[in-house]
């Protein structure tokens, strides 16, 4: 499939923004909750991985707040 220059790509799979960003939001809260949940239970590999998401995540917020707006 081809796509015309400046088509915008989220309007055709009906992804919208807000829809993104509060995955974005919930996979923020969920990294913290495994960090808390992993040094608590000392499974470190769980508390990395959450860490690794909260990272990506306000990456992502932070590029979606500052960028594009």
């Amino acid at each position: 499939m081809r796509y015309r220059e400046g088509e915008e790509i989220l309007v055709h799979t009906g992804v919208h923004e807000g829809m993104l960003i509060a995955t974005a939001i919930i996979g923020l809260l969920m990294g913290i909750g495994f960090v808390i949940g992993g040094w608590r239970g000392r499974q470190y590999w769980l508390a990395i991985w959450g860490g690794g998401l909260a990272v990506a995540s306000v990456v992502y917020l932070g590029w979606e707040i500052f960028v594009v707006t």
